[in-house]
């Protein structure tokens, strides 16, 4: 039955035992009266937003990237961006403190509850429960050093590039490094250097550092890009049917931010709920009765999902909700026969059955 206080909780925790890192077992005892409390879930999304920031900056030989290195579209101003790179959308439950329940068994087989971390039931009568696969969530990137911040940056400034006050002068001389290093790297392939490396170990180092120089210089024309990427969760909860839930914002200075922050771009929720889970029916196709004192779970209702941004879709799918469903019941003799006790496997998402069975 649907009870509205605690004041049986403190029996059932004194009859508790610890179950791993994660789970608790509850064991119904005269202790405690044969009853066990426990709640049924609201399920929530964990939206997961993985956005990918970009930095443009121009090399300052950008005026010249045509002139030397015959290149038409050089970085000529910095620019910097934020997109959406990907969006993945976990449902999870967290206790819903209205849906509160007492299970009252009868003495014999001592029935016990399995709780997980999120003081939801995942079983009863049954320990050797799968764990769920945790969901693989995108981590974030930093950027890498761009050519212009590595060492072999500081390495190509030459003393005459250095003592130049001209821009056009330096541009020049670092053109005519970039094609001494093309030409010194074609010589070591063709074995026409005039000094060859010692063994292909100290061949590579030579190249490495002949490619590291060479983009350094190339980038004083070009510019630089660098990206790297920023990943945040988000829980939202169902409630009712909507076109258009703005549930983050995507700022081209700052990334990833809050809904109510309008310096970004919405990120929005389409949701529509499908179907509502309905009470089972006995053989005249009457709405059951909940057993009495029964061991309550849900059944779930579904809704369908899409997350946009910018006009693109990058989530769309359908998800079991406890809050589109209905509560019925087990009888909970069931659960302490001596002879073939049953066991029962909850969806700690949705308090749905995942599976029902007896102990062999």
């Amino acid at each position: 039955m649907k009870i509205k206080t605690l004041l049986s909780a403190c029996l059932a925790i004194l009859a508790s035992t610890s179950y791993g890192q994660t789970v608790t077992k509850l064991t119904a005892t005269k202790a405690n009266d044969f009853g066990l409390i426990y709640s049924l879930p609201t399920t929530v999304l964990d939206i997961t937003i993985e956005a990918e920031h970009t930095i443009e900056k121009p090399g300052q030989f950008y005026k010249y990237a045509k002139k030397y290195l015959d290149i038409d579209n050089p970085v000529t101003e910095k620019n910097e961006s934020w997109q959406v790179k990907s969006i993945s959308v976990n449902t999870r439950g967290i206790v819903n403190s209205k849906e509160q329940y007492l299970m009252q068994f009868k003495s014999g087989f001592a029935p016990f509850i399995i709780m997980n971390e999120a003081d939801l039931p995942v079983a009863i009568n049954k320990e050797d429960i799968k764990n769920n696969v945790a969901p693989t969530i995108p981590q974030p990137i930093p950027a890498q050093p761009t050519p212009l911040e590595t060492e072999a940056a500081k390495q190509v400034m030459s003393e005459d590039m250095l003592r130049s006050q001209s821009l056009a002068k330096q541009a020049e001389l670092a053109a005519q490094r970039i094609y001494d290093l093309r030409s010194s790297r074609n010589e070591l392939i063709t074995g026409q250097a005039d000094q060859m490396p010692p063994d292909g170990k100290a061949m590579q180092l030579i190249m490495d550092q002949i490619a590291a120089q060479e983009a350094a210089l190339t980038a004083m024309f070009i510019g630089t890009k660098s990206v790297a990427t920023d990943v945040q969760t988000i829980t939202y909860t169902p409630v009712k049917d909507t076109d258009k839930s703005v549930i983050a914002r995507i700022s081209a200075i700052n990334g990833i931010v809050d809904p109510d922050d309008l310096s970004g771009d919405a990120v929005t929720l389409k949701l529509q709920v499908t179907d509502r889970g309905r009470m089972p029916l006995n053989d005249k196709g009457q709405p059951k009765e909940m057993p009495k004192g029964g061991v309550a779970y849900c059944i779930p209702g579904t809704a369908s999902i899409s997350i946009s941004y910018d006009g693109k879709t990058f989530w769309d799918g359908s998800i079991d909700a406890a809050q589109y469903g209905v509560v019925f019941g087990l009888d909970p003799k069931m659960f302490s026969d001596k002879k073939s006790p049953a066991y029962l496997i909850l969806d700690p998402a949705t308090g749905g059955i995942k599976e029902l069975g007896t102990i062999e």
